[in-house]
């Protein structure tokens, strides 16, 4: 080779290698910005969460279309490598054209969770649903199954949760007080005698046989394979934390109850260095409101509330936002990312995201705004 063909592929080389350092450095993310997919197309995946498995993410959401928040299409997933750019792997769990159904078209179907299951080999979601013309008054959780991350899913059942099982830390005496409660003394809502009797089960009582409330919700798989069922429950009023059974396709009965009549929904989870962290917000509907932190040294509570986490610009509405999942990134210790939505419900398809590093001061999380940061 003559030293003018070794100075070309030299500098061939030299392009080529600058070609894929480019291509391989990680795109920043923009909170509160449209998040085109490989498609160029917004990502139409919200209230979700992410799966990592056989080394890639696979983002799960609600698809919102323009003029209704309810659910004409289904469960959206997309997939990513770095977790900036994102392949629409099309509908994953879709709703059905048979109004006996519980997943009609136009019902409510929110915050879907994918969870993978070692011992069965299958990917299971979770999701709250609310039935077709009913509001909110439901109040189930509805799973589906799969043998493949991206789907379809088969959608197996919907229902209230843990129907004649009282919270296994309940003692006898709380259940003596509860077994004195009487929803005629309390017809009157949101009064402070009736905040303090659902404090001590008003509701809990009332739906003791039927099976209790499950709206905002999430999933979590601990270290050693248990699954957790944590949903807004009680009329939005108490957060429950409920054992999923070992193929997690349902309810073990073991569950207990997290700041009774706090108003809490929109939970996130993640565990650092043995203590839980769950992040939530207050129910105010679709508009933002000031996000509340807990901890515990076990799932299973005690759980102590901290102040809120978010520090930034519009820190006091969790930066016009709301949370939706907590995201462990795979292969870096300690790295996890707060995911929240901005919704926009005069337009859903429009809503956007926020993601977030979280942070560490002190060993206590911490959310900061950033306009624009990298996983690097």
């Amino acid at each position: 080779m003559n030293s003018m063909n070794k100075i070309l592929s030299t500098v061939i080389l030299l392009g080529f290698i600058l070609l894929c350092g480019c291509n391989t450095q990680p795109s920043p993310i923009r909170s509160g910005e449209l998040w085109p997919d490989n498609n160029g197309e917004h990502i139409n995946a919200h209230g979700g969460g992410v799966m990592y498995h056989d080394g890639t993410y696979y983002w799960f959401g609600e698809n919102k279309c323009d003029t209704t928040s309810s659910a004409m299409v289904g469960v959206m997933c997309y997939s990513s490598q770095n977790l900036t750019d994102w392949k629409n792997e099309g509908v994953a769990l879709a709703v059905e054209d048979n109004d006996s159904s519980d997943i009609t078209r136009g019902c409510i179907l929110e915050r879907p969770k994918v969870v993978y299951n070692a011992k069965t080999g299958k990917f299971v979601m979770w999701f709250h649903l609310e039935l077709k013309g009913k509001g909110y008054e439901a109040a189930r959780s509805g799973v589906a199954v799969s043998d493949t991350p991206t789907g379809p899913y088969r959608f197996i059942r919907s229902g209230r949760v843990n129907a004649g099982k009282l919270p296994f830390d309940m003692d006898e005496q709380a259940q003596a007080t509860m077994d004195t409660l009487n929803a005629l003394h309390y017809a009157k809502w949101w009064t402070p005698q009736w905040v303090d009797a659902v404090g001590k089960g008003l509701i809990l009582k009332r739906d003791f046989e039927g099976g209790q409330m499950a709206r905002d919700m999430t999933v979590y798989v601990d270290d050693d394979g248990k699954a957790y069922h944590i949903f807004a429950s009680e009329e939005n009023l108490t957060l429950h934390i409920a054992e999923l059974s070992d193929d997690y396709l349902s309810h073990t009965g073991k569950y207990v109850r997290v700041a009774p009549a706090g108003q809490n929904e929109a939970p996130a989870i993640f565990k650092k260095d043995g203590m839980y962290w769950m992040i939530t917000s207050g129910c105010t509907g679709w508009a933002p409101n000031e996000a509340r932190m807990f901890s515990a040294p076990s799932i299973w509570g005690p759980w102590t509330q901290h102040p809120n986490p978010c520090v930034g610009p519009n820190r006091e509405i969790t930066f016009g936002g709301q949370s939706t999942y907590i995201l462990k990134v795979e292969g870096r210790k300690d790295c996890f990312i707060f995911m929240g939505d901005i919704w926009r419900p005069e337009h859903p398809s429009d809503a956007r995201y926020i993601w977030l590093p979280i942070q560490f001061k002190d060993g206590v999380p911490v959310v900061e705004w950033k306009d624009s940061w990298t996983l690097d």
